[in-house]
């Protein structure tokens, strides 16, 4: 599966995607062969980080 390029769209299906099927962002990653520190670092420049807590990336 591509993710969107798209920064804002990006972390909006990743959080759908995580809320809705995945344990966890690794598991995420590893089924749709995403990179999990590029993925990370796409949404750390627009101020979001990954809350293992809540399964989401919210606003630093």
């Amino acid at each position: 599966m591509n993710l969107p390029q798209d920064p804002l769209l990006l972390m909006s299906v990743v959080n759908t995607k995580l809320r809705d099927y995945y344990a966890d962002l690794d598991a995420l990653c590893e089924d749709v062969n995403e990179d999990r520190a590029a993925l990370e670092a796409k949404l750390s420049a627009i101020g979001y980080f990954y809350d293992q807590q809540r399964n989401q990336f919210i606003k630093h």
